[in-house]
């Protein structure tokens, strides 16, 4: 499918990129702070706000090693640090209540089945799968079949894999699929993240394309906007100074607000890739005075063959184009001409 029907959002070819400010854990498991969050995200003029839904305890071993990235920002093990920044899942209808009074789009990351059944509860119009999520096809199949657009996100993933995904979701007869390109590193550097890879899943799937972003900045974002992004996420926080494994990396309010309104100016710089010569503004001020055009380098007399030592090329740009020398050069003057005239066709 070149589009995909996001509650009243088209994402997909020839619309604006569909912007998800991504809040993932950084609510600190502070409601309030949730809540401001997305007061952020709608003065940011994202199109939604996503949260994560998960469980360490089905989700990480007691026994799982710290992952590096998280070194600095934790001195906990994995588990016992993802158990301190759960979602609480009784928020959830509650966020999503506000987030509809605030008008942005609600969703949330499920990572198991219980989160999934939630979710579709509170009517979110759309799920996301993580990137480390993408090869756990059951619960792929699970999602896709509530009948709701999936977004994929494909960090370290195979074509082969990202296929299976998809394949798992149209045999449960979900097409409504977006794939975004990602590099699972926290943050990113702009090396990993790849963005020609986001033409070669549009021409292999068929699907719109954008990017899950985790570097630093948003040069990055509007890269992707250039290379035509359908969706782009991005992580937002109030202070990166916050405790929390996902602050550090993550864009801070005033960035997230010039992020979407620079995709805005990205996009409408893009146009529709014809050269059709000058703009309606160009063309009534510089197109005329900026250009340049052949003016008499020497005064001429009235019928006075024109030799080539006898003209200059200057601006302004309303005279004979330079291009057209050769066939001034030799005709009569049919005027009197000044030094510094711009000569037209009216004039030899």
């Amino acid at each position: 499918m070149k589009t995909v029907r996001i509650a009243d959002r088209t994402v997909g070819e020839g619309v604006p990129c569909f912007v998800v400010a991504e809040a993932g854990a950084n609510h600190n498991r502070d409601f309030e702070l949730a809540k401001r969050l997305i007061d952020v995200a709608v003065e940011a003029q994202a199109d939604a706000v996503k949260f994560q839904t998960y469980s360490a305890d089905t989700l990480y071993s007691r026994k799982t090693p710290r992952f590096r990235y998280l070194k600095d920002v934790a001195d906990t093990d994995t588990h016992a640090l993802l158990k301190s920044i759960e979602l609480p899942r009784d928020w959830q209808r509650r966020l999503a209540d506000y987030a509809r009074e605030k008008s942005i789009i609600f969703f949330s990351s499920p990572f198991d089945t219980r989160a999934v059944d939630e979710l579709d509860e509170i009517g979110v119009p759309l799920f996301k799968i993580a990137s480390f999520e993408l090869v756990d096809l059951p619960l792929i199949e699970y999602t896709a079949s509530k009948g709701r657009p999936v977004v994929l996100s494909t960090g370290m993933a195979t074509l082969g894999e990202i296929e299976e995904a998809l394949l798992t979701c149209h045999n449960v007869g979900n097409e409504q699929i977006v794939l975004l390109q990602c590099a699972s590193l926290y943050p990113s550097p702009a090396e990993l993240i790849n963005l020609r890879s986001m033409d070669t899943m549009r021409a292999a799937f068929g699907c719109p394309v954008g990017l899950s972003d985790h570097t630093l900045g948003i040069h990055v974002a509007m890269g992707a906007a250039a290379r035509g992004a359908a969706m782009l996420e991005k992580h937002f926080t109030l202070d990166r100074d916050m405790k929390g494994p996902d602050h550090p990396f993550a864009l801070e309010p005033g960035e997230l607000r010039a992020m979407v309104a620079g995709l805005g100016e990205v996009e409408s710089a893009l146009d529709d890739a014809r050269k059709l010569g000058p703009s309606t503004d160009e063309s009534d001020s510089l197109y005329r005075l900026a250009r340049r055009s052949i003016v008499a380098a020497c005064p001429i007399p009235r019928g006075t063959p024109i030799t080539r030592d006898m003209l200059t090329v200057k601006r302004p740009g309303f005279g004979i184009k330079p291009a057209q020398l050769g066939i001034v050069i030799g005709r009569p003057a049919r005027v009197d001409i000044d030094a510094d005239d711009v000569i037209t066709w009216d004039m030899v």
